[in-house]
């Protein structure tokens, strides 16, 4: 967590698709190249920064492989493939050869094959120009900038709280029709046969993907509880047996490579959820060990921890939680810098003095224009410890409505216990092998979840329930770091 909030998935397209697969060269544009290269940094930013290591660079030969099958260019090295440091369950593509994937999503494949099928759909989209088709003519750059002007000043505040949370996505990626997505899905098992992967991958991890989102919104009560590959790819039951009988017309359906040890090799040890050193819920509750500091969200409203910012939204109104150093002046000062940041020559009143919970704080509130009209903003300041860093909400409202709803927010900032803090500790998937009489409800036990242990591990390997498992057989779990 650190300025600024994208998140969701990015399925954009740009270069065309009108011949066979592998038939075209080096038609990747100088333009698209340019687009590409300098939308890559901030996208990594806005998604948790890139990975390194085997993890990392496994992903990467093999989004090279499943690329070049596209026909954007016959070179592996015109692509940049990316694996993000995020939780959430992430793919997508920009113009120039850029693909990304997710550790959240990563975590959830069960063989190489699986992790090439997503890689394949997401080119799929860009190589059949999907997003001009949907006249979304703005560059990847214009489009991420306009999300960080709703915060730093260039398009004022009142489109931040108008898109509200997941807004850079939703520009990029709303709108993908059903013939769209079946043409993305038809592309990819296109490439996975031609890349010598059983094109039947494809189908699977829809499944899978179903799954983990039937899962999550059982857990959560929420329909679309993340901002997930699924909520932005419409799947369904239909789209899973489409793939299926795709894969069948290739004639190599179930005879191409699946890889599984290679990718269970590549994500034993990985990160799994949220980093607790960037900030962690738990129930309504955000906490953020580093600096002690924990919150809770009002009924009725969504938390979504970015990787750059939390955000708190609904019924309209909008608040963000974040950091940056303190200047010379002190949190009167920061408060004027954030006033500024948000709007050019943002006015505000008197800066006043707040306690919560024993946390000091300061606070002013101003006022800015909007599209949906004027807002009420509030930004409300704390330095713990009086260190280096302060953290601060910024609430808006409409105008006349001050902190209305989001009081009870303020009002909850508390001091982590340093037990609390120090027993903050993140998760891991730990690959292990079946051994003689386990079953999928023994190693299930062994979740480091309190709930949902059994369906967890089901959806997490792909397992039926009832499913039964052989000696020698390797199966992810997740265990705390």
């Amino acid at each position: 967590m650190n300025k600024f909030l994208i998140s969701a998935c990015i399925g954009l397209a740009v270069p065309a698709v009108s011949v066979p697969a592998a038939a075209q060269t080096q038609s990747i544009s100088a333009s698209d190249r340019k687009t590409g290269a300098e939308a890559h940094p901030q996208l990594v930013q806005e998604f948790g920064g890139a990975m390194k290591g085997p993890a990392a660079d496994y992903v990467s030969r093999v989004g090279k492989k499943i690329a070049v099958q596209s026909g954007l260019s016959n070179s592996e090295r015109d692509f940049t493939v990316t694996l993000l440091d995020s939780p959430v369950n992430n793919a997508f593509a920009i113009p120039g050869g850029y693909v990304y994937v997710t550790r959240g999503l990563l975590a959830l494949m069960n063989d190489e094959a699986e992790l090439a099928s997503v890689l394949g759909h997401e080119v799929g989209h860009v190589a059949a120009r999907h997003s001009a088709k949907r006249q979304q003519t703005a560059t990847i750059t214009s489009v991420l900038a306009g999300i960080v002007g709703a915060v730093a000043g260039n398009s004022g505040v009142g489109s931040l709280i108008g898109r509200g949370a997941g807004v850079g996505a939703d520009l990029i990626t709303k709108g993908f029709s059903r013939t769209q997505e079946y043409q993305a899905d038809d592309l990819g098992v296109r490439y996975l046969a031609s890349a010598g992967y059983d094109p039947l991958a494809s189908s699977d991890m829809l499944a899978i993907l179903g799954n983990q989102q039937s899962l999550e919104a059982r857990l959560t009560g929420q329909k679309n509880s993340l901002p997930t590959w699924a909520s932005t790819h419409p799947n369904s039951e239909d789209r899973v047996r489409r793939a299926a009988s795709k894969a069948d017309a290739t004639g190599k359906s179930g005879r191409g490579a699946r890889n599984r040890d290679a990718l269970l090799d590549a994500v034993d040890g990985l990160a799994w959820g949220e980093d607790p050193a960037k900030g962690y819920t738990e129930g309504r509750e955000f906490r953020l060990p580093t600096q002690r500091l924990a919150f809770t969200v009002p009924n009725g409203y969504t938390l979504n921890n970015g990787d750059a910012a939390v955000t708190i939204a609904g019924s309209g109104r909008q608040a963000t939680f974040s950091g940056a150093k303190i200047g010379q002046n002190g949190l009167d000062g920061y408060i004027g810098q954030v006033f500024a940041s948000l709007q050019q020559n943002m006015r505000y009143g008197e800066i006043r003095s707040g306690k919560a919970n024993g946390v000091d704080f300061r606070y002013a509130f101003g006022s800015a224009n909007s599209n949906a009209g004027p807002l009420d903003v509030g930004v409300f300041a704390y330095r713990p410890d009086n260190g280096a860093v302060a953290y601060h909400f910024v609430t808006m409202t409409r105008s006349g409505q001050g902190i209305g709803p989001f009081q009870p927010l303020v009002e909850s900032m508390r001091r982590l216990s340093p037990a609390e803090a120090a027993a903050a500790k993140g998760y891991r998937v730990k690959v292990v092998r079946v051994k003689a009489g386990d079953t999928a409800e023994t190693l299930a036990r062994q979740m480091a979840f309190t709930d949902a242990q059994l369906e967890r591990f089901l959806v997490l390997n792909a397992l039926d329930r009832g499913a039964r498992l052989q000696a020698g057989d390797r199966v992810k779990i997740i265990v705390r770091s």
